[in-house]
């Protein structure tokens, strides 16, 4: 199903504020850095669930302690709710596993 996009005046900074806009590929992106991998794959886990449950699923790499991540809805060509509901998820995720350590 095709997410409706954002509007134009979509405010990032309120809502995500940790993340990168680029308008030119109509992105967000964040770097997320954590003490070690096992910190980085359990913050995987987590977001990986939640994307199966939401059916969102997110663009990212892992190196060791560190998980880049770019969110964009590409059935729609370009950025929707869903990436703002998946960027806000993965920000209390990232928290709650640096807590648990």
């Amino acid at each position: 199903m095709k997410q409706a996009l954002l509007p134009e005046d979509f405010d990032f900074k309120n809502n995500i504020s940790l993340w990168i806009l680029d308008e030119s590929r109509k992105i967000i992106s964040r770097e997320f850095i954590f003490a070690d991998f096992k910190e980085a794959f359990e913050f995987m886990t987590l977001c990986a669930q939640h994307a199966e449950e939401i059916d969102h699923h997110p663009d990212w790499s892992n190196s060791w302690n560190k998980v880049a991540v770019h969110l964009s809805t590409h059935s729609s060509k370009g950025l929707t709710a869903l990436d703002i509901q998946m960027a806000k998820a993965m920000d209390i995720f990232s928290l709650q596993v640096q807590v648990k350590h």
